[in-house]
């Protein structure tokens, strides 16, 4: 069922129009983020819940965006897992040769 919607959209908006609107989720994301370590937040402030959720929301829009290029180009989510597996461990080697 969600891959339905998340078909129906990006076939919707058309792939190139969607690529740019994942642009511009990263880069939400990447402000949020910068945001969240450049402002005083003290453990269990305002300041620090609304920062985590402003950087959640953003995390949340990204893996949309992800998930409508997956099934828009039909790629197994398995597949995704195995390749990002051996990333980890590809840079868990490199960290020890540091």
């Amino acid at each position: 069922m969600q891959e339905e919607k998340l078909l129906k959209i990006i076939n919707h908006y058309g792939v190139i129009p969607q690529l740019k609107h994942f642009q511009s989720e990263v880069f939400e994301l990447t402000e949020a983020i910068i945001d969240y370590r450049y402002v005083e937040v003290y453990k269990g402030s305002p300041a620090e819940k609304y920062h985590k959720e402003h950087i959640a929301e953003e995390i949340a829009d990204v893996e949309v965006m992800l998930l409508q290029f997956k099934e828009y180009y039909h790629i197994n989510g398995n597949d995704i897992l195995k390749i990002m597996n051996e990333k980890i461990d590809r840079q868990l080697k490199r960290l020890e040769k540091e």
